[in-house]
Parts: C-alpha cells; structure tokens; sequence
C-alpha cells in the first residue's frame, strides 16, 4: 500500500512538474502575443472612437492618450498591491523601493551615455528595484534590527546611489526630471505596453496566491502553522511592489509614486471593514484620484503625479469625513 501511495505521488509530482514546464512558457507567449499583437489594434480602436464621440482635445491628443492609458492601469495594479502592503503597515516599503528605482533609472541613463544599447532606464530600474525588494526582505529575516530599519537603509542608500550617479557629470537633460518628479508628456507607447503587461502580470499572481497573501497579512503565525511559506508569499508581494513601482514611475515620479499605494487604500479603509470590498473601493478611488488629477493638471497648469497625488489625498480626506 505505501508503495503505491509512493508511486502515485511520484506521477503526480512529474504531471505537476510537467504543467509548469508548459503552463509557464505558455502563459508568458501569451502575454506577449497580447501586448504586441493585441492590444495596439485595441488601444487604437477605443481611443478612435471615443475621440469620434467626445471631439476634445483631452481625449484625442496622443500624449494624453498614452497618459490616461498608463494612469488608469496604475489606479488598478497600484490599490491592489496597496492593499497587502497598508494592512501589515507597511506602507514605507513603497516609498524606500520607489527611491531605489529612481537609482535604477540613473544607472540605466548613464551606461546610455557610453553604450547605446544600453540605454533601457525602465528595465534598469525593474532589475535595481526587484533586488531591493529581494534585499529588503532578506534583512528583515536574517537580522535582528526592527522591521523598519531594512527599508530605511534602502530608501536612504537608493535615493543617496542615484543622486551620486546623476552628480558624476554627465547631462541627463529633461529625462532624468521626468522619472524623478513624473511627466505625463513623456509616456511613449512602449512604455504603456510595459504597463499593461505589469498590470496584468500583478492581478495574475494575486488572483492565484489571493488566500496566501490575506493569510499571512492577518495571521502569520497560523499561517506558519498551515505550512505556508510565508518567507516566499512575502518576496513575492514586495516583487510585485516593485513591478508596479517602476511601471507608474513616468506619470508619478519616484518621490510621488508610493502615495497611490497607500493613500486610495487608506481612504477605502475609512468606509469599509471588508477587505474585499476595501480593496475594490481602492481601485475606484485610484481611477477617480488619476483622471481627476489629469483633468485638473491641465485645466491649472499644476505637476500631473503632484495633482493626482493631491486629488487621491482630497478623496481621502471626504472618507473621513464621511466616516465619521
């Protein structure tokens, strides 16, 4: 019977190891055909025909296009992630990763300057930002500091790596503001096609590691105790933190960034004890604070990341009101 029982685990092991094997190449092909296949056609579609409706320039101009685009995935992935992050108060993360992608973009900027091929600062501040996020977890498990000491070392030490290479000499003009503080003007298309691939990949893995995240964000012990490993669930929650850190850097800024992590969630928390409903409420809230801050960004000639920040923190505040 035990010999069966071994057997029986075996074929099991090597079909589960078999559907990674071409579940996992399957899926990133997928994703791939959707973004560069895909969604151009789409994208040009929905916005053709809601410029046909509407006749504004709000809405048929190519830059705001590409803006409200990566504004509105943002308001989606940034809430999402949020969520975790808000309540196992742990909301600094987003700023100390947001610091150390800003040091990404630089070092990416400045091996620009000497090889050409070189020049991706998006991917170099993926790849910074994923081993802060990678760094950061690694400390908090394997010293005895207090758990907020790790991201402080890296919101200092990335902030202090990118003004170190920015200050080196070498001009990096108007891109560099752009990352640093956000510039909706300068959202290319290959940059929206990031954003919805980050998008997408954030509510893939949330939606299938779900009931693990909300474990061991309310009961890491018990959650020890059901033999799940917590240490991965962590990684991959500050992974993904990461991703959407980068990908909303362009409209944002690297200072303005962490806010729609935290700030539509803490707003959704003042009307609501569910955290699923607390999570949907924050999507909602992220796409008012995104579009209302590009409206009111060009209506007054104000910072678009500053204004949506400022509109998400209004929302805010009528929550409380609200609330109370």
């Amino acid at each position: 019977m035990n010999v069966r029982a071994t057997v029986e685990r075996l074929f099991d092991s090597r079909r589960e190891a078999a559907a990674v094997a071409i579940g996992v190449p399957l899926v990133f092909v997928s994703l791939y055909v959707f973004i560069y296949v895909v969604f151009p056609p789409l994208y040009d579609a929905f916005w053709g025909a809601t410029c046909s409706t509407v006749d504004s320039w709000l809405v048929c101009s190519g830059f705001l296009q590409r803006g409200f685009t990566t504004g509105l995935l943002i308001g989606i992935a940034a809430p999402i992630v949020g969520a975790y992050l808000v309540n196992r108060q742990m909301a600094l993360i987003g700023e100390a990763l947001a610091h150390t992608a800003f040091a990404g973009v630089a070092i990416g900027l400045f091996l620009g300057t000497f090889v050409e091929w070189a020049s991706f600062p998006l991917f170099a501040a993926l790849v910074v930002a994923t081993l802060a996020a990678l760094g950061i977890q690694y400390l908090s498990v394997h010293t005895d500091s207090y758990a907020d000491v790790p991201i402080a070392i890296m919101l200092t030490g990335g902030f202090a790596l990118g003004i170190a290479v920015v200050s080196y000499g070498v001009a990096f003009g108007r891109e560099i503001n752009s990352y640093l503080f956000g510039d909706i003007l300068f959202v290319p298309f290959g940059n929206v096609q990031l954003m919805v691939g980050l998008t997408l990949a954030v509510l893939g893995m949330v939606g299938l590691t779900h009931k693990q995240l909300l474990f061991i964000t309310f009961d890491r012990e018990a959650a020890r105790l059901a033999r799940i490993n917590v240490w991965v669930y962590d990684t991959l929650l500050i992974v993904l933190t990461a991703l959407v850190i980068v990908a909303a850097m362009q409209i944002l800024g690297a200072i303005l960034v962490a806010a729609m992590l935290v700030v539509p969630v803490a707003a959704a928390m003042q009307l609501t004890n569910s955290f699923t409903q607390g999570m949907a409420l924050s999507v909602v809230f992220g796409e008012l604070s995104v579009i209302l801050g590009i409206l009111f960004s060009y209506q007054w000639s104000i910072a678009t990341g500053a204004t949506i920040v400022l509109t998400a923190i209004a929302i805010y505040l009528v929550a409380v009101a609200v609330s109370r």
